[in-house]
């Protein structure tokens, strides 16, 4: 069904469909309360994203390796809307180090905190460590996160605690999710090179934030945090994502022409899970199209959830 929807924009359960863009997905949702943190939020569906909810009065942090491109979204959001509340703290997700950084700088502006988009991410790169020894694309779009997210959690608790608002964080994952490595997650090779396909090696990781979403949907139900965790996909969408791979992504362009979206189309699902009143306590799910569908197998294994936290549990503190 997420394919036909896809392709047709035919509208599902939720009222929305693939052709939906951000601003209609939140036309009406008033976010003046909301202090949101949206990584990689300086280009793409990000950047658009951040405009969006600045645009329904939510206190934006824009969190960006780039702070040159990051300040000029900043700018060209104000230029729309002269009211919007935006601020920027430099981030690299790859680096544990920065992630740490950030969330210090974060926390001492004593703000509140919503909503967290864990958004930034790269795809099909060549096979590269961090700079903490890890696996680029595992480094840059699981495991940072999950760092960011654990060093942010309670900050997100008590504010749904003090102010009676549910939390809500949102990890982009993929349709990738569907091709990871044979056994899922390489747990025991995940740095090595000969074993590395960088197709994979994507997959891996966008699997990876399904079911960190899961396993941490699940922790904060069981302690009865008023925060919820859910992953979404945002689409096939027309970015500079995929600029590792020309070749094979002018090929699956040509083949799935009719699935690829703008970015206002692309920040729709980011933007719907983030905020739409529609998912209050809806927790542990994945969405696409900005309706709930369901992940492969492999994402909705409960214990590979479990071995996934505890194996990057042990990577963050090591380093």
């Amino acid at each position: 069904m997420g394919y036909f929807r896809e392709a047709t924009g035919i509208k599902g359960p939720s009222g929305f469909g693939s052709g939906a863009t951000a601003e209609q997905i939140t036309q009406g949702i008033d976010a003046s309360r909301l202090t949101v943190i949206i990584t990689g939020g300086s280009s793409g569906i990000g950047a658009e994203t951040a405009r969006v909810l600045a645009l329904r009065g939510a206190h934006v942090i824009i969190g960006a390796r780039n702070l040159e491109a990051a300040n000029n979204v900043k700018q060209s959001i104000l230029q729309g809307i002269p009211s919007a509340r935006i601020d920027i703290i430099q981030i690299d997700v790859s680096s544990l180090r920065s992630v740490r950084t950030f969330a210090d700088k974060f926390l001492a502006m004593d703000l509140p905190l919503n909503v967290l988009i864990n958004n930034a991410g790269i795809m099909y790169g060549p096979f590269q460590l961090s700079e903490d020894g890890v696996e680029m694309q595992f480094a840059t779009n699981h495991l940072g996160h999950f760092l960011l997210t654990n060093l942010l959690l309670e900050k997100m608790k008590t504010t749904a605690a003090r102010t009676g608002i549910e939390g809500r964080i949102v990890n982009l994952s993929s349709v990738a999710h569907i091709g990871p490595y044979r056994e899922g997650i390489k747990f025991d090779k995940l740095n090595d090179k000969k074993a590395y396909d960088d197709k994979s090696a994507y997959g891996q990781s966008k699997l990876a934030n399904i079911l960190h979403s899961n396993e941490l949907a699940r922790r904060l139900k069981a302690e009865g945090a008023n925060v919820t965790a859910n992953s979404v996909h945002p689409g096939l969408v027309r970015t500079n994502l995929g600029k590792h791979s020309p070749v094979f992504m002018a090929v699956l362009k040509t083949v799935t022409c009719v699935l690829w979206k703008n970015i206002p189309q692309g920040a729709a699902t980011s933007c719907y899970v983030a905020v739409h009143p529609s998912l209050k306590g809806v927790s542990g799910k994945y969405f696409a199209d900005s309706n709930e569908e369901k992940p492969s197998d492999m994402a909705r294994d409960a214990a590979l959830a479990t071995k996934l936290w505890d194996f990057s549990e042990q990577l963050v503190n090591s380093k």
